[in-house]
């Protein structure tokens, strides 16, 4: 068992014939996680990641990358037109991952490769996801956001049903409830969001090149920024209370977001977006002030009161 910063990476069981990771100093085993994080969810690997992120010479990083091979032959191969090693199409993790701690160090860089289990220092209980994506899904498609490439997918839509694409990723997103990717979408030649929980047997497509038009610079919705401004919502009685819930200065939230992503923190959050505050219910404790800020932004669908009240 290896634990760096308090976080465990539980290797999986060998057979005999395997070189036992439990062998290993525990200095060279949090090495040997980097690769195998790097392997499997970027797609390659290099002596200078293993330089900067540990401040070893480059032969310990040689040294390393020969007992990763050693312990995993079929994980790695060397890339010698691109030097660097490449994830193999037979790869399996050399260490156990539990997803929400993958996705947190994919998606905001926290302790890099550590994503595995960790003990709180105090009791702590979070909500608990009802659905995550599965790894090896996931990890194609964080290799094509991070390469460049063209993934193929299958995808089940609720509109379409069945469906075989080919697309462009360049980021995840996660709505509070699930985690997508934003992609051009060459069946629909427009750019979108993917339920990664609705994915299924991704591969990449290397000879495939991207086009100019399929770049993320390209999707005005994910960049164009609108400014929101959020209040307490006006059918309450103590609106002092939510102004210090949020932390709010003369009475708003000022918000800056991707129009791409407006919707789903609208909904998250249960802003009431109807012109004059006509939602009722305990959960609408905020109102949308500015709402002709969502004017021309697309996933609006599911922010509460747009369909009874559109933005004109």
């Amino acid at each position: 068992m290896l634990v760096q910063s308090g976080i465990l990476f539980l290797p999986y069981s060998h057979n005999e014939e395997d070189i036992s990771v439990e062998d290993i100093a525990q200095t060279q085993k949090e090495r040997l996680a980097h690769i195998d994080f790097r392997l499997y969810f970027l797609g390659s690997v290099g002596r200078n990641d293993l330089v900067k992120r540990f401040g070893i010479k480059e032969a310990a990083a040689t040294r390393d990358l020969a007992q990763y091979r050693e312990l995993k032959p079929g994980n790695i191969e060397y890339d010698t037109k691109a030097k660097l090693y490449k994830v193999t199409a037979d790869f399996q993790p050399l260490f156990g991952y539990q997803p929400e701690r993958v996705l947190a160090a994919l998606s905001k860089g926290v302790g890099d490769d550590t994503v595995s289990a960790q003990k709180p220092f105090i009791p702590c209980e979070t909500p608990s996801q009802l659905s995550n994506p599965d790894l090896d899904v996931l990890s194609v498609l964080t290799r094509a956001i991070y390469n460049k490439q063209v993934a193929q997918i299958e995808y089940r839509s609720v509109s379409s049903g069945f469906t075989t694409r080919e697309v462009v990723p360049f980021y995840l997103v996660d709505n509070g409830l699930r985690w997508h990717i934003r992609a051009y979408d060459r069946r629909r030649n427009r750019f979108t969001d993917f339920v990664l929980t609705r994915v299924t047997r991704p591969k990449l497509l290397p000879d495939s090149p991207v086009e100019d038009h399929e770049l993320s610079s390209e999707d005005i919705q994910w960049n164009r920024i609108v400014e929101l401004e959020i209040v307490a919502h006006p059918q309450l009685d103590h609106k002092e209370t939510i102004e210090a819930d949020y932390g709010m200065e003369n009475g708003v939230l000022p918000l800056k977001i991707r129009a791409a992503v407006a919707g789903y923190l609208l909904r998250r959050w249960n802003v009431d977006c109807t012109s004059k505050g006509a939602l009722r219910g305990a959960e609408y404790h905020l109102w949308l002030k500015n709402r002709q800020a969502l004017y021309g932004v697309d996933n609006l669908k599911i922010a509460p009161g747009i369909e009874q009240d559109p933005v004109q």
